[in-house]
């Protein structure tokens, strides 16, 4: 079977890989975003997806366009690539329906999400900030909708506590890789099945203003925002910005006539509790502005000492 691989992210990577080193497929050119600056250096690096791909054959041919739908030149070598099937993993533009069209089984697409819910850019951070206990992999024919093409198989796994979006994105790359693999193997036995569109959410990009914590908010709920949002969520402390970067709703009883924000408690080499509007969170990581992460206790007692009230907005 002959794949043409759409794709950017390190999400996209096991996928790929799986490609790759697989004898039943051929992936004749791979397409990816363009190179972007990213690390401390501002460097312009290769996305995930390219990297991959040039160092398990630097002769596949791979297309890095600003847009897709308007490069002639990439379009013709689409179209003459004589793919079976084009693979689609957050590749990051819409496809237009002349591509869509291209391939001989279409485009599928390996979206992060159990559809109808979160289709869109961001399904597993938002599915974690709204405390999801369950999420998935869809795997689906695309149409030149958002995420709105027939489903083709499903799998799912339970969100523990613990996860947040960066683990939990490498858990659903790796679902998704093999679930794809299954899509292919059965692609003609599989009946696609139409989404019940009236049951649809949507994921979009997070905006940065939802990074910042308002502690009025109930323990359960901000511990779910940062640890969807990972690791961008913050504070502030004497006009100081703190990452929060793991946390844990705690189970102490406590004087809930203090105002939310105020450090409550500090527990040796575990953290400190900060009131909530709902509970106590207990702060168990955190990165000041500038410096490297440490822990809550850390962080509290090279700060605050045994001393509490103090307040963070």
């Amino acid at each position: 079977m002959r794949i043409v691989f759409f794709g950017t992210p390190q999400f996209a990577v096991p996928t790929l890989q799986r490609l790759l080193s697989s004898s039943e497929y051929e992936v004749v050119g791979v397409v990816t975003q363009p190179d972007a600056k990213r690390g401390r250096g501002n460097q312009l690096t290769p996305s995930p997806v390219k990297a991959i791909a040039h160092a398990h054959n630097p002769n596949i041919p791979i297309w890095s366009p600003d847009r897709l739908k308007k490069d002639a030149d990439i379009l013709t070598a689409l179209a003459n690539s004589h793919a079976d099937v084009f693979v689609v993993v957050a590749y990051g533009q819409i496809l237009s329906q002349a591509i869509l069209d291209m391939p001989k089984y279409g485009c599928i697409n390996v979206h992060g999400s159990l559809l109808p819910k979160y289709r869109g850019a961001a399904p597993i951070q938002w599915a974690i900030a709204n405390g999801e206990k369950i999420l998935g992999i869809t795997t689906m024919q695309m149409d030149a909708g958002i995420d709105t093409g027939d489903m083709l198989l499903k799998a799912s796994l339970e969100v523990t506590p613990e996860d947040q979006a960066e683990s939990l994105s490498q858990k659903l790359a790796d679902l998704g890789a093999n679930l794809l693999i299954e899509t292919l193997q059965n692609l003609d036995q599989i009946t696609p099945i139409s989404q019940d569109h009236s049951q649809f959410t949507y994921a979009s990009t997070i905006p940065k203003e939802l990074w910042h914590l308002d502690w009025t908010k109930s323990a359960i709920a901000l511990h779910n925002q940062i640890r969807g949002f990972y690791p961008n969520c913050y504070t502030t402390y004497q006009e100081q910005r703190l990452k929060i970067t793991a946390t844990e709703v705690s189970t102490r009883i406590y004087d809930n006539s203090c105002s939310a924000g105020t450090v409550y408690l500090i527990e040796k080499n575990i953290g400190f509790t900060v009131v909530t509007g709902d509970g106590l969170l207990l702060i168990k990581e955190i990165q000041p502005a500038g410096k490297r992460s440490q822990s809550g206790w850390d962080f509290a007692n090279n700060k605050w000492g045994d001393k509490t009230g103090e307040i963070l907005i």
